[in-house]
Protein backbone atom coordinates (compact mmCIF):
# COMPACT_ATOMS: atom_id res chain seq x y z
CA UNK A 1 0.00 0.00 0.00
CA UNK A 2 1.73 3.21 -1.14
CA UNK A 3 1.21 6.69 0.32
CA UNK A 4 -1.62 7.69 -2.03
CA UNK A 5 -3.47 4.45 -1.30
CA UNK A 6 -2.88 5.06 2.42
CA UNK A 7 -4.52 8.50 2.18
CA UNK A 8 -7.45 7.05 0.31
CA UNK A 9 -7.97 4.37 2.94
CA UNK A 10 -7.99 6.98 5.70
CA UNK A 11 -10.46 9.11 3.78
CA UNK A 12 -12.76 6.10 3.39
CA UNK A 13 -12.65 5.41 7.13
CA UNK A 14 -13.99 8.92 7.94
CA UNK A 15 -12.71 8.35 11.45
CA UNK A 16 -9.65 10.58 11.60
CA UNK A 17 -8.00 13.30 9.55
CA UNK A 18 -4.29 12.77 8.95
CA UNK A 19 -1.97 14.48 6.53
CA UNK A 20 0.72 12.21 5.09
CA UNK A 21 3.70 14.11 3.74
CA UNK A 22 4.11 13.48 -0.01
CA UNK A 23 7.86 13.78 0.45
CA UNK A 24 7.85 10.28 1.90
CA UNK A 25 7.41 9.07 -1.66
CA UNK A 26 5.85 5.90 -2.99
CA UNK A 27 8.79 3.87 -1.73
CA UNK A 28 7.50 4.05 1.84
CA UNK A 29 4.66 1.81 2.88
CA UNK A 30 2.68 3.06 5.86
CA UNK A 31 0.41 0.68 7.72
CA UNK A 32 -1.86 2.17 10.36
CA UNK A 33 -3.91 -0.47 12.11
CA UNK A 34 -5.16 1.96 14.76
CA UNK A 35 -6.45 4.73 12.48
CA UNK A 36 -10.07 4.08 13.39
CA UNK A 37 -9.29 4.16 17.12
CA UNK A 38 -7.25 7.35 17.47
CA UNK A 39 -10.14 9.63 18.37
CA UNK A 40 -12.51 7.00 19.72
CA UNK A 41 -11.71 7.91 23.32
CA UNK A 42 -12.71 11.51 22.60
CA UNK A 43 -16.22 10.32 21.74
CA UNK A 44 -17.02 8.73 25.09
CA UNK A 45 -20.76 8.37 25.57
CA UNK A 46 -21.72 8.32 29.27
CA UNK A 47 -23.79 5.26 30.08
CA UNK A 48 -22.55 3.45 26.97
CA UNK A 49 -18.78 3.89 27.04
CA UNK A 50 -16.76 2.71 30.01
CA UNK A 51 -15.44 5.79 31.81
CA UNK A 52 -12.09 4.42 32.92
CA UNK A 53 -10.35 5.75 36.01
CA UNK A 54 -7.35 6.61 33.86
CA UNK A 55 -6.55 6.79 30.19
CA UNK A 56 -4.55 8.34 27.39
CA UNK A 57 -5.49 11.08 24.94
CA UNK A 58 -3.79 10.61 21.58
CA UNK A 59 -4.28 12.57 18.38
CA UNK A 60 -3.05 12.85 14.81
CA UNK A 61 0.15 14.62 15.87
CA UNK A 62 1.09 11.65 18.02
CA UNK A 63 0.54 9.25 15.13
CA UNK A 64 2.56 11.53 12.86
CA UNK A 65 5.43 11.46 15.36
CA UNK A 66 5.27 7.67 15.55
CA UNK A 67 5.40 7.33 11.76
CA UNK A 68 8.26 9.83 11.42
CA UNK A 69 10.38 8.06 14.03
CA UNK A 70 9.60 4.66 12.52
CA UNK A 71 10.78 5.88 9.13
CA UNK A 72 14.25 6.47 10.61
CA UNK A 73 14.49 2.71 11.29
CA UNK A 74 16.88 3.50 14.16
CA UNK A 75 14.50 1.70 16.58
CA UNK A 76 16.50 1.97 19.82
CA UNK A 77 17.01 5.25 21.72
CA UNK A 78 18.23 7.91 19.31
CA UNK A 79 17.58 11.50 18.27
CA UNK A 80 14.00 11.60 19.58
CA UNK A 81 15.06 10.19 22.95
CA UNK A 82 17.83 12.76 23.23
CA UNK A 83 15.43 15.55 22.29
CA UNK A 84 12.84 14.37 24.81
CA UNK A 85 15.41 14.27 27.61
CA UNK A 86 16.40 17.85 26.86
CA UNK A 87 12.87 19.22 26.57
CA UNK A 88 11.59 17.36 29.63
CA UNK A 89 14.46 18.63 31.76
CA UNK A 90 13.77 22.17 30.55
CA UNK A 91 10.08 21.85 31.40
CA UNK A 92 10.93 20.82 34.95
CA UNK A 93 13.88 23.17 35.33
CA UNK A 94 16.34 20.37 36.12
CA UNK A 95 19.80 19.84 34.66
CA UNK A 96 19.59 16.17 33.67
CA UNK A 97 17.01 13.67 32.49
CA UNK A 98 17.56 9.95 31.87
CA UNK A 99 14.80 8.37 29.80
CA UNK A 100 13.91 4.77 30.64
CA UNK A 101 11.25 2.20 29.79
CA UNK A 102 8.82 2.72 32.72
CA UNK A 103 8.20 4.59 35.94
CA UNK A 104 8.91 1.37 37.82
CA UNK A 105 12.28 1.13 36.08
CA UNK A 106 12.88 4.77 36.97
CA UNK A 107 12.33 3.90 40.63
CA UNK A 108 14.70 0.95 40.31
CA UNK A 109 17.37 3.10 38.66
CA UNK A 110 17.08 5.90 41.21
CA UNK A 111 17.44 3.57 44.17
CA UNK A 112 20.18 1.54 42.45
CA UNK A 113 22.18 4.70 41.81
CA UNK A 114 22.35 5.40 45.54
CA UNK A 115 24.03 2.01 46.12
CA UNK A 116 26.95 2.83 43.81
CA UNK A 117 30.47 2.58 45.25
CA UNK A 118 31.19 5.83 43.40
CA UNK A 119 29.28 7.67 46.14
CA UNK A 120 31.83 6.58 48.71
CA UNK A 121 30.66 6.73 52.33
CA UNK A 122 27.22 8.06 51.31
CA UNK A 123 26.28 4.96 49.35
CA UNK A 124 23.39 2.84 50.58
CA UNK A 125 24.42 -0.58 51.87
CA UNK A 126 22.51 -3.73 52.79
CA UNK A 127 20.69 -3.27 56.07
CA UNK A 128 20.37 0.49 55.73
CA UNK A 129 16.86 1.83 56.31
CA UNK A 130 14.68 3.80 53.89
CA UNK A 131 11.58 5.62 55.16
CA UNK A 132 8.47 5.23 53.01
CA UNK A 133 4.73 4.48 53.26
CA UNK A 134 2.73 1.26 52.95
CA UNK A 135 -0.20 3.01 51.23
CA UNK A 136 1.74 3.12 47.98
CA UNK A 137 2.22 1.63 44.55
CA UNK A 138 4.39 -1.49 45.00
CA UNK A 139 7.26 -0.41 42.78
CA UNK A 140 8.13 2.47 45.09
CA UNK A 141 8.90 -0.21 47.69
CA UNK A 142 10.20 -3.03 45.47
CA UNK A 143 13.70 -1.64 44.77
CA UNK A 144 14.25 -0.99 48.48
CA UNK A 145 13.70 -4.68 49.22
CA UNK A 146 15.56 -5.88 46.13
CA UNK A 147 18.73 -4.10 47.26
CA UNK A 148 18.68 -5.63 50.73
CA UNK A 149 17.60 -2.38 52.35
CA UNK A 150 14.93 -2.21 55.04
CA UNK A 151 11.74 -0.25 54.32
CA UNK A 152 10.48 1.65 57.35
CA UNK A 153 6.78 2.35 57.01
CA UNK A 154 5.07 5.42 58.43
CA UNK A 155 1.36 6.15 58.47
CA UNK A 156 -0.42 8.61 56.17
CA UNK A 157 -3.02 11.33 56.56
CA UNK A 158 -6.63 10.82 55.49
CA UNK A 159 -7.60 13.50 53.00
CA UNK A 160 -4.18 14.18 51.50
CA UNK A 161 -3.20 10.47 51.63
CA UNK A 162 0.45 11.46 52.02
CA UNK A 163 2.98 10.60 54.71
CA UNK A 164 2.17 11.84 58.20
CA UNK A 165 5.10 14.17 58.79
CA UNK A 166 4.83 13.79 62.56
CA UNK A 167 5.78 10.13 62.10
CA UNK A 168 8.87 10.80 59.99
CA UNK A 169 11.02 11.96 62.89
CA UNK A 170 9.92 8.94 64.93
CA UNK A 171 11.03 6.63 62.10
CA UNK A 172 14.64 7.80 62.20
CA UNK A 173 17.25 5.43 63.59
CA UNK A 174 21.03 5.22 63.37
CA UNK A 175 20.52 3.06 60.25
CA UNK A 176 18.30 5.53 58.35
CA UNK A 177 19.92 6.73 55.13
CA UNK A 178 17.11 7.77 52.75
CA UNK A 179 13.48 8.80 52.30
CA UNK A 180 11.54 7.53 49.29
CA UNK A 181 8.02 8.99 48.95
CA UNK A 182 5.44 9.51 46.20
CA UNK A 183 3.09 12.44 45.71
CA UNK A 184 -0.15 10.50 46.11
CA UNK A 185 -2.56 10.82 43.16
CA UNK A 186 -0.81 14.04 42.17
CA UNK A 187 -1.16 15.66 45.60
CA UNK A 188 2.30 16.77 46.80
CA UNK A 189 3.48 15.56 50.18
CA UNK A 190 4.68 18.24 52.61
CA UNK A 191 7.83 18.90 50.63
CA UNK A 192 9.15 21.63 52.92
CA UNK A 193 9.05 19.41 56.00
CA UNK A 194 10.46 16.34 54.23
CA UNK A 195 13.32 18.34 52.70
CA UNK A 196 14.11 19.91 56.08
CA UNK A 197 14.30 16.49 57.75
CA UNK A 198 16.49 15.10 54.98
CA UNK A 199 18.81 18.12 55.08
CA UNK A 200 19.08 18.04 58.88
CA UNK A 201 20.04 14.35 58.89
CA UNK A 202 21.94 14.19 55.58
CA UNK A 203 19.46 11.69 54.11
CA UNK A 204 19.00 11.02 50.43
CA UNK A 205 15.55 11.98 49.10
CA UNK A 206 13.97 10.21 46.13
CA UNK A 207 10.78 11.86 44.91
CA UNK A 208 8.39 9.49 43.15
CA UNK A 209 6.67 12.00 40.87
CA UNK A 210 5.06 9.40 38.62
CA UNK A 211 1.50 10.51 39.49
CA UNK A 212 2.23 14.21 39.87
CA UNK A 213 3.74 15.64 36.69
CA UNK A 214 2.97 19.38 36.73
CA UNK A 215 2.14 19.58 40.44
CA UNK A 216 3.64 22.46 42.39
CA UNK A 217 4.65 23.07 45.98
CA UNK A 218 5.31 26.68 46.97
CA UNK A 219 5.10 27.55 43.24
CA UNK A 220 7.91 25.11 42.34
CA UNK A 221 7.31 21.96 40.31
CA UNK A 222 7.44 18.67 42.16
CA UNK A 223 10.06 16.31 40.82
CA UNK A 224 12.69 19.01 41.38
CA UNK A 225 13.18 18.80 45.17
CA UNK A 226 14.77 15.38 45.65
CA UNK A 227 18.33 14.33 44.92
CA UNK A 228 16.59 12.15 42.33
CA UNK A 229 13.01 12.15 41.07
CA UNK A 230 11.12 9.63 38.96
CA UNK A 231 8.38 9.92 36.35
CA UNK A 232 6.10 7.56 34.43
CA UNK A 233 4.75 7.80 30.89
CA UNK A 234 2.48 4.77 31.04
CA UNK A 235 -0.89 5.35 29.29
CA UNK A 236 -2.58 6.08 32.62
CA UNK A 237 -0.27 9.01 33.38
CA UNK A 238 -0.24 12.70 32.53
CA UNK A 239 1.53 12.11 29.22
CA UNK A 240 2.27 8.79 27.58
CA UNK A 241 4.66 7.10 25.24
CA UNK A 242 3.03 3.71 25.76
CA UNK A 243 5.70 2.46 28.11
CA UNK A 244 8.22 4.92 29.46
CA UNK A 245 9.68 6.70 32.44
CA UNK A 246 12.44 9.08 33.46
CA UNK A 247 14.85 9.88 36.26
CA UNK A 248 15.77 13.54 36.72
CA UNK A 249 18.47 15.14 38.85
CA UNK A 250 20.66 18.22 39.15
CA UNK A 251 23.68 16.13 40.13
CA UNK A 252 25.98 15.15 37.27
CA UNK A 253 27.50 12.23 39.17
CA UNK A 254 24.08 10.76 39.97
CA UNK A 255 23.05 11.30 36.34
CA UNK A 256 26.00 9.30 35.06
CA UNK A 257 25.44 6.54 37.62
CA UNK A 258 21.75 6.28 36.65
CA UNK A 259 22.73 6.00 32.98
CA UNK A 260 25.31 3.35 33.83
CA UNK A 261 22.71 1.18 35.58
CA UNK A 262 20.28 1.78 32.71
CA UNK A 263 22.83 0.92 30.00
CA UNK A 264 24.14 -2.51 31.08
CA UNK A 265 26.30 -1.08 33.89
CA UNK A 266 28.78 0.50 31.49
CA UNK A 267 31.32 2.98 32.78
CA UNK A 268 31.14 4.70 29.39
CA UNK A 269 28.48 7.37 28.88
CA UNK A 270 28.42 7.35 25.08
CA UNK A 271 24.94 7.40 23.53
CA UNK A 272 23.82 4.36 21.49
CA UNK A 273 25.71 4.25 18.21
CA UNK A 274 28.33 6.71 19.44
CA UNK A 275 31.94 6.02 20.33
CA UNK A 276 34.71 7.86 22.18
CA UNK A 277 32.65 10.81 23.42
CA UNK A 278 35.17 11.28 26.24
CA UNK A 279 38.13 11.09 23.85
CA UNK A 280 39.73 8.54 26.20
CA UNK A 281 38.28 5.30 24.89
CA UNK A 282 41.66 3.52 24.85
CA UNK A 283 43.52 5.61 27.45
CA UNK A 284 42.09 4.35 30.77
CA UNK A 285 43.01 1.66 33.24
CA UNK A 286 40.09 0.63 35.48
CA UNK A 287 39.73 -2.29 37.86
CA UNK A 288 42.50 -4.76 37.13
CA UNK A 289 41.90 -4.62 33.37
CA UNK A 290 44.88 -3.99 31.09
CA UNK A 291 45.61 -0.36 30.29
CA UNK A 292 43.67 0.82 27.26
CA UNK A 293 40.87 -1.73 27.59
CA UNK A 294 37.94 -0.44 25.49
CA UNK A 295 36.07 1.95 27.78
CA UNK A 296 32.79 1.15 26.03
CA UNK A 297 33.09 -2.40 27.34
CA UNK A 298 34.17 -1.51 30.85
CA UNK A 299 31.52 -2.04 33.55
CA UNK A 300 31.19 -0.14 36.82
CA UNK A 301 27.89 -1.65 37.97
CA UNK A 302 25.74 -4.76 37.63
CA UNK A 303 23.26 -2.98 35.43
CA UNK A 304 20.32 -3.59 33.12
CA UNK A 305 19.10 -2.63 29.68
CA UNK A 306 16.22 -0.26 30.47
CA UNK A 307 16.28 2.09 27.49
CA UNK A 308 13.26 3.10 25.41
CA UNK A 309 12.80 2.94 21.67
CA UNK A 310 12.96 6.12 19.63
CA UNK A 311 9.34 5.59 18.56
CA UNK A 312 8.23 5.83 22.19
CA UNK A 313 10.29 8.98 22.70
CA UNK A 314 8.79 10.58 19.59
CA UNK A 315 5.26 10.05 20.90
CA UNK A 316 6.37 11.42 24.27
CA UNK A 317 7.67 14.58 22.60
CA UNK A 318 4.33 15.10 20.86
CA UNK A 319 2.50 14.53 24.15
CA UNK A 320 4.78 16.91 26.03
CA UNK A 321 3.54 19.78 23.88
CA UNK A 322 0.01 19.13 25.16
CA UNK A 323 0.94 18.68 28.81
CA UNK A 324 -0.20 22.08 30.06
CA UNK A 325 -3.65 21.58 28.51
CA UNK A 326 -3.85 18.09 30.02
CA UNK A 327 -2.98 19.45 33.47
CA UNK A 328 -5.60 22.18 33.17
CA UNK A 329 -8.32 19.67 32.27
CA UNK A 330 -7.36 17.36 35.13
CA UNK A 331 -7.66 20.25 37.58
CA UNK A 332 -10.98 21.30 36.09
CA UNK A 333 -12.42 17.79 36.40
CA UNK A 334 -11.14 17.38 39.96
CA UNK A 335 -12.68 20.69 41.04
CA UNK A 336 -16.03 19.76 39.47
CA UNK A 337 -16.11 16.47 41.37
CA UNK A 338 -15.03 18.15 44.61
CA UNK A 339 -17.74 20.81 44.37
CA UNK A 340 -20.60 18.54 43.33
CA UNK A 341 -19.83 15.65 45.69
CA UNK A 342 -19.83 17.92 48.77
CA UNK A 343 -23.49 17.15 49.33
CA UNK A 344 -22.57 13.54 50.08
CA UNK A 345 -20.06 14.33 52.83
CA UNK A 346 -22.29 12.66 55.39
CA UNK A 347 -21.22 9.43 53.65
CA UNK A 348 -17.86 10.33 52.14
CA UNK A 349 -14.50 11.83 53.06
CA UNK A 350 -13.42 13.95 50.10
CA UNK A 351 -9.79 14.70 49.20
CA UNK A 352 -7.93 17.83 50.25
CA UNK A 353 -4.89 19.39 48.58
CA UNK A 354 -1.79 19.71 50.70
CA UNK A 355 -1.26 23.19 52.14
CA UNK A 356 0.94 25.34 49.86
CA UNK A 357 0.41 22.91 46.97
CA UNK A 358 -1.22 23.19 43.56
CA UNK A 359 -1.72 19.58 42.50
CA UNK A 360 -1.77 18.24 38.98
CA UNK A 361 -4.30 15.59 39.87
CA UNK A 362 -3.97 11.95 38.83
CA UNK A 363 -7.25 10.84 40.38
CA UNK A 364 -10.03 11.82 42.79
CA UNK A 365 -9.69 9.94 46.08
CA UNK A 366 -12.80 9.09 48.08
CA UNK A 367 -13.13 7.33 51.44
CA UNK A 368 -16.43 5.86 52.61
CA UNK A 369 -17.09 6.79 56.24
CA UNK A 370 -17.09 3.56 58.25
CA UNK A 371 -20.09 4.62 60.37
CA UNK A 372 -22.40 5.57 57.49
CA UNK A 373 -23.96 2.12 57.08
CA UNK A 374 -22.45 1.60 53.62
CA UNK A 375 -19.24 0.09 52.32
CA UNK A 376 -16.70 0.84 49.65
CA UNK A 377 -17.52 -2.43 47.92
CA UNK A 378 -21.19 -1.52 47.64
CA UNK A 379 -20.40 1.89 46.16
CA UNK A 380 -17.70 0.74 43.75
CA UNK A 381 -19.83 -2.16 42.53
CA UNK A 382 -22.65 0.27 41.80
CA UNK A 383 -20.35 2.68 39.96
CA UNK A 384 -18.84 -0.13 37.91
CA UNK A 385 -22.36 -1.31 37.02
CA UNK A 386 -22.88 2.19 35.59
CA UNK A 387 -19.67 1.83 33.54
CA UNK A 388 -17.67 4.13 35.82
CA UNK A 389 -14.16 2.91 36.50
CA UNK A 390 -12.88 2.74 40.07
CA UNK A 391 -9.55 1.82 41.60
CA UNK A 392 -8.37 1.19 45.18
CA UNK A 393 -5.59 3.42 46.44
CA UNK A 394 -2.98 1.13 44.89
CA UNK A 395 -1.80 -1.52 47.39
CA UNK A 396 -3.96 -0.13 50.21
CA UNK A 397 -1.63 -1.46 52.87
CA UNK A 398 1.22 -3.31 51.15
CA UNK A 399 1.93 -5.23 54.36
CA UNK A 400 -1.46 -6.95 54.06
CA UNK A 401 -0.76 -8.05 50.48
CA UNK A 402 0.35 -11.66 49.80
CA UNK A 403 3.80 -10.46 48.75
CA UNK A 404 4.45 -9.60 52.41
CA UNK A 405 2.15 -12.00 54.26
CA UNK A 406 3.48 -15.07 52.40
CA UNK A 407 7.18 -14.18 52.50
CA UNK A 408 9.74 -13.26 55.11
CA UNK A 409 10.63 -9.75 53.99
CA UNK A 410 12.47 -7.61 56.57
CA UNK A 411 10.73 -4.31 57.36
CA UNK A 412 9.93 -1.96 60.22
CA UNK A 413 6.73 -0.13 61.14
CA UNK A 414 6.34 3.11 63.07
CA UNK A 415 3.14 3.05 65.12
CA UNK A 416 0.05 1.12 64.10
CA UNK A 417 -0.55 2.32 60.50
CA UNK A 418 -4.14 3.04 61.53
CA UNK A 419 -4.91 5.33 58.60
CA UNK A 420 -3.19 2.99 56.17
CA UNK A 421 -5.51 0.20 57.31
CA UNK A 422 -8.45 2.60 56.97
CA UNK A 423 -7.45 3.19 53.34
CA UNK A 424 -7.24 -0.54 52.69
CA UNK A 425 -10.81 -0.90 53.92
CA UNK A 426 -12.53 2.28 52.75
CA UNK A 427 -10.71 4.27 50.05
CA UNK A 428 -10.92 4.28 46.25
CA UNK A 429 -10.58 6.77 43.43
CA UNK A 430 -12.26 7.75 40.18
CA UNK A 431 -10.82 9.40 37.11
CA UNK A 432 -10.11 13.01 36.23
CA UNK A 433 -8.04 12.37 33.09
CA UNK A 434 -8.54 14.79 30.18
CA UNK A 435 -10.46 12.30 28.05
CA UNK A 436 -13.38 12.74 30.48
CA UNK A 437 -15.40 15.68 29.20
CA UNK A 438 -18.02 17.68 31.08
CA UNK A 439 -20.83 15.27 30.26
CA UNK A 440 -18.75 12.38 31.62
CA UNK A 441 -18.09 14.19 34.89
CA UNK A 442 -21.78 15.12 35.20
CA UNK A 443 -22.70 11.48 34.64
CA UNK A 444 -20.30 10.33 37.36
CA UNK A 445 -21.75 12.85 39.82
CA UNK A 446 -25.30 11.80 38.97
CA UNK A 447 -24.39 8.15 39.56
CA UNK A 448 -23.30 8.97 43.11
CA UNK A 449 -26.67 10.64 43.64
CA UNK A 450 -28.52 7.61 42.29
CA UNK A 451 -26.57 5.32 44.59
CA UNK A 452 -27.27 7.26 47.75
CA UNK A 453 -30.95 7.76 46.86
CA UNK A 454 -31.28 4.00 46.57
CA UNK A 455 -29.79 3.37 50.01
CA UNK A 456 -32.21 2.31 52.75
CA UNK A 457 -30.64 4.71 55.27
CA UNK A 458 -30.18 7.78 53.09
CA UNK A 459 -29.25 10.91 55.00
CA UNK A 460 -30.22 14.53 54.60
CA UNK A 461 -28.08 15.24 51.52
CA UNK A 462 -31.22 15.01 49.41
Amino acid sequence: MHCQMFKAKLAESREVAITVDDSLGDEVEVIVLASKCINKQNRLVPGQSYLAASGKVLDEADLHALIESSADMWLTAGRFAEQFEGEFARFLGTRYCSLTNSGSSANLLALSALTSYKLGRRRLRKGDEVITVAAAFPTTITPIVQHGLVPVFVDVEIGTYNADISQLEKAISDKTRAVFLAHTLGNPFDVASVCRICADHDFWLIEDNCDALGSQFDSRLTGTFGHLATHSFYPAHHITMGEGGAVVTDDQQLFRIVNSFRDWGRDCWCAPGKDNSCQHRFDLQLGTLPHGYDHKYTYSHLGYNLKVTDMQAAVGLSQLRKLRAFISKRRENWLSLREQLRRFESYLILPEPTKHAEPSWFGFAISVKPDCGLTRVQLTRFLESRKIGTRPLFAGNILRQPVFTEQQIPYKVVGQLTNTDFIAENTFWVGVWPGLNESCIDYIIAAFGDFFKSCPHQKSAF
